[in-house]
């Protein structure tokens, strides 16, 4: 078994600094006759002690485990339980996970039609007070499920669960979004800002969010597409599929700024889930 030396713990942190991809520098080790396993792991573990070491220099809040699917060996597909879900697209930093076909057709309109009735104009919660304020940068009409609310909730809470390897009580219970032409939520962060007095009352239920599931209900004809500006990607708002990014400290520097870029014709409905560090009461 070849062993990860100091030497080599340092080379690898030379590389990142010199500006040098995750990709790159592990290329570079099997290239060399680093066994693949030897080399991620090295990688890995030298890169996430490097960046702890540095952020706690920098005063940033401590991370914190996040969830983290099944996706180490880039499979097309990832079991969820009840089935399987394909794989789309993986981006490294910050961690985003695109999936298709989580949801079914029947799922998606099931969701849509039980959140009708309760639509009203959505509202964020304000880190100032713990409570709820209406945000001029959120355009959109919403709702919450309570977590387990019915059948359908408990089958795709179960799915996110077992995708995601992350225990179901952490779960908040479901927002479901719906977005007509013109609507949309300009770029945010879904942790709470450790500096705003209303937050620590609110991480009383369950500590710091740190990571976002989000599921799209149907397809506008165009716009509406999930924004990470910090890394010029989107996301296309495709029936079915769903996206998943994490956050595992409070601060800009995970780089999970997003947004839901304006519905420019047709309408949008999403469901999002956010999951936390502890069960969420």
């Amino acid at each position: 078994m070849q062993a990860i030396t100091p030497e080599l713990r340092e080379w690898i942190i030379s590389q990142a600094q010199a500006g040098q991809s995750v990709r790159t520098v592990l290329k570079a080790l099997t290239d060399a006759g680093w066994q693949e396993a030897v080399a991620v792991d090295a990688v890995e573990s030298t890169l996430h002690v490097h960046l702890q070491a540095q952020a706690a220099s920098l005063g940033l809040p401590p991370a914190v485990p996040v969830p983290v699917p099944a996706i180490g060996d880039s499979p097309l597909y990832v079991d969820a339980g009840d089935k399987r879900v394909a794989v789309l697209g993986v981006m490294s930093f910050p961690p985003i996970v695109v999936f298709g076909d989580f949801l079914s057709a029947a799922e998606c309109d099931g969701l849509i039609e039980a959140a009708k009735p309760q639509l009203k104009r959505s509202l964020t919660i304000d880190t100032k007070t713990g409570g709820e304020e209406m945000n001029e940068a959120r355009t959109s009409s919403g709702m919450f499920f309570r977590r387990g609310q019915n059948e359908l909730l408990e089958v795709i809470e179960a799915r996110i669960a077992k995708l995601l390897n992350w225990p179901l009580a952490n779960g908040e219970g479901m927002q479901v979004l719906h977005y007509r032409p013109g609507a949309e939520y300009k770029p945010h962060y879904d942790y709470f800002d450790p500096g705003e007095p209303g937050t620590p009352t609110i991480l009383k239920r369950g500590g710091q969010r740190v990571a976002t599931f989000l599921m799209y209900l149907n397809e506008p004809e165009k716009g509406g597409g999930t924004t990470f500006p910090d890394v010029h990607f989107e996301v296309a708002p495709k029936r079915g599929n769903a996206v998943f990014f994490s956050y595992e400290r409070p601060h800009p520097s995970t780089k999970s700024l997003h947004g839901g870029a304006p519905v420019i014709a047709g309408e949008k409905w999403i469901a999002t889930k956010w999951l936390r560090e502890r069960e969420f009461s």
